[in-house]
This record gives C-alpha cells, structure tokens and sequence, in this order.
C-alpha cells in the first residue's frame, strides 16, 4: 500500500492537471458527482484499486511461475527509441508526448540499473492485457452509447485501438511499472535494515566477557 499510495499521488497530479486543461474528461451521466481535487472519486480509487490489483498479480507471478525473458535489453532499447521517436515527432500532442516521454525514461533507467524484475513485468504486462482492453474498453465507450472517459484527439495520436488510444497502452504500462518498481524498492531498502539489524548483534565468542 505505501508504494501504491506514492504512486497514485503522482498520477493523480498528472491526472488533475490534465482533466483541467480539456486533454480528457469524465462523463457525468456515469459518476456518482462526488469529487476530490476536481476528479471523480471512481477516478481516484481507479489509481488505488487496479494498480494494487496488478502489483499483486505481479507479485504472485514473480514469485511461483518463474517464467520470464530471458534478456530485455532489445525489448527494452527498442521501446525506449521509438517511444522518444514519437514523443519528438508529436511533442504537440500532450498525452503522447508526456507519456512516451515518461515511460522512456523509467525503462532506461530501469534497464541501465538492471533491474531483474523487468523480465517478469514484460510478460505480466502481456498478460494484463487482456482485462485492461476489456476494462478501459468499457470506460471509452466499447458496448455503451457513449464513453465514460473521453479524450480531446488534438492531444493525442488519434490511433484507437477499437475505442482505447494508444497512448493507454503505454499510460497503463508506466503506471504500472512505476508501481512495481517502488514496490521493489521499498522491499529492498527493508532487506537491507533488517540485514544491517542483525550483523549488529553479531559479535565474537567471548567479546564482551
């Protein structure tokens, strides 16, 4: 939870200033009007609940499966140029430019830092897929009359796959990422404390008698 939290609080930032400046949207006839910092409590606890959902996913994967890349340094190079690529072609488009930028920079440092876990992300993520077009298809108006969240196209690609943009694909994987990522941190630097714990009450025989 302390590393969602952290999460969630940035992205809600984003989240706020983008829905201020018209780059998307909530449709009022699917919320229940209750609103903190100028969003839909649903849109709140969305950050909260999912990202929570699929660290834990994660999680389980990474600790019983053990079925991952065996290297993710073309997957991860490959990514980060043609997302800088896209992000430089389209730097007038917000949400594309913010997000690919974003997302670029984390797996490249992520990938300079050697981070093991990338391996399992990539497959996870693959398969986080299949709910994520169900779920973000429903909220961008797949099987409905009209969509709950609506984006503003002069600020994106304007590439839909079926209702979602694209830039969702890569939205969702930094928001995931990031969670994993801090997640992973928070257990490490709680590793390290509780190893540097017990070396102090490692003595020799004999010391203090």
């Amino acid at each position: 939870m302390p590393a969602n939290l952290i999460v969630a609080a940035l992205f809600l930032v984003w989240d706020a200033l983008f829905t201020m400046r018209g780059i998307w949207g909530f449709n009022e006839a699917y919320i229940t009007g209750i609103k903190l910092f100028n969003l839909p409590v649903e849109e709140v606890l969305f950050f909260i609940c999912i990202p929570y959902a699929c660290t834990y996913t994660f999680y389980v994967w990474h600790k019983y499966v053990y079925i991952g890349l065996r290297s993710t340094s073309l997957l991860s190079y490959f990514l980060v140029t043609l997302l800088i690529v896209l992000a430089i072609i389209n730097i007038n488009k917000a949400y594309t430019a913010t997000t690919f930028i974003l997302l670029a920079g984390v797996l490249l440092y992520l990938q300079q830092t050697k981070a093991g876990y990338l391996a399992d992300f990539y497959v996870v993520y693959t398969i986080m897929l299949i709910p994520f077009f169900i779920s973000n298809g429903l909220l961008t108006g797949s099987w409905l009359a009209e969509p709950i969240v609506w984006y503003n196209n002069a600020e994106n690609l304007g590439v839909r796959l079926g209702t979602i943009p694209v830039e969702d694909t890569m939205y969702g994987m930094l928001l995931l990422l990031l969670n994993v990522s801090v997640y992973k941190w928070m257990r490490q630097k709680g590793t390290i404390s509780v190893k540097q714990n017990k070396l102090k009450v490692v003595t020799p025989i004999g010391k203090h008698q």
